[in-house]
């Protein structure tokens, strides 16, 4: 894990995304963590934590098949932290 490594985001980033709602989270620096480990993962372009909302918008390459299953497993590597998918 390279710690708070950020991706390159655009503000129009039109990619496919994927929402998870997290639990655990205490601090900014909660988010960061969980972004930089998702992050890492073949076929993420961006994350973006919103510790206050609870929730993890994921971007994806365009093209990539990334299971939901790998990135929750990504959170919960991160530290202390629940996710699951988004409604």
């Amino acid at each position: 894990m390279k710690l708070f490594n950020r991706k390159n985001k655009t503000e129009n980033d039109t990619s496919p995304q994927l929402a998870l709602l997290v639990e655990g989270m205490h601090c900014t620096n909660c988010g960061l963590l969980i972004d930089d480990e998702l992050e890492d993962i073949p076929g993420v372009r961006s994350s973006s934590t919103d510790m206050k909302a609870g929730r993890t918008t994921v971007r994806l390459e365009e093209g990539a098949d990334v299971d939901t299953a790998v990135l929750v497993a990504a959170v919960v590597q991160a530290g202390n932290y629940t996710a699951r998918p988004a409604d």
